[in-house]
């Protein structure tokens, strides 16, 4: 009988950053509230704003409400992974949040715009991004307007700012066309599955592994098969 295998002490997995942009009005915050409430060992980053809370925000919950002189601040600190001007208010990414939650193994998810996501990606390069698009500028129109929570001319700003948002689609790793619910939600928690077994996602796993194969070696390499050991092919 074989000798049991010697456990080995796996290091946390480190979690994944998965960054979420939408044009407004395209279903993204419904979207992400069914992700969380749907896929276990996800953490929602709490951005800060200076905008004012809407009916039904919370500190805390939606945003960290902050003003203008207090964001300048943590601008000033480091503090922001991103920031940017949104429709005349900023908004911004806590560094030390995402640090947090990846230590712990948890994957976070950032609703940001694409101006944020360029920032992510320079200084986060292994970010995961999805771009979540309305099926179609009319549909997109008709969603807006059927809110009645905004001015026109507000309405007219976010259709203008889709029009240029739609653009930089290739900027993003996944595409999700929102024309149902359920479907988009489907292929959200794909993307989410799958980013796990990414080679930098199980790579703490897979390095307590291979130290049973090595007898414990540091070093460890991909050796490639010399082409003379093939010439009888």
């Amino acid at each position: 009988m074989s000798p049991p295998h010697p456990k080995t002490a796996v290091a946390p997995q480190r979690g994944a950053v998965i960054v979420i942009s939408a044009p407004s009005g395209t279903g993204k915050s419904t979207l992400i509230r069914r992700l969380l409430r749907t896929v276990s060992g996800l953490t929602f980053s709490v951005s800060h704003t200076t905008r004012p809370p809407r009916p039904g925000e919370r500190d805390g919950r939606e945003y960290f409400f902050v003003g203008r002189a207090e964001f300048r601040r943590l601008i000033r600190a480091g503090e922001f992974v991103e920031w940017a001007r949104v429709f005349g208010h900023y908004y911004g990414t806590s560094r030390r949040q995402i640090e947090q939650a990846q230590a712990q193994g948890r994957d976070v998810v950032l609703d940001i715009d694409v101006q944020g996501h360029r920032q992510v990606r320079r200084s986060l390069p292994d970010a995961v991004s999805i771009f979540i698009l309305p099926p179609s500028y009319s549909e997109l129109e008709r969603r807006l307007r059927r809110r009645h929570s905004e001015e026109p001319q507000v309405i007219a700003r976010r259709l203008a700012a889709a029009r240029r948002e739609v653009r930089c689609w290739k900027e993003y790793d996944y595409l999700v066309v929102n024309d149902s619910l359920d479907r988009a939600a489907r292929a959200l928690r794909v993307i989410v599955e799958a980013t796990r077994y990414r080679r930098q996602s199980q790579q703490p796993r897979i390095q307590a592994i291979r130290k049973t194969f090595v007898g414990g070696k540091t070093e460890w390499k991909c050796h490639r098969a010399s082409t003379a050991s093939f010439a009888s092919f």
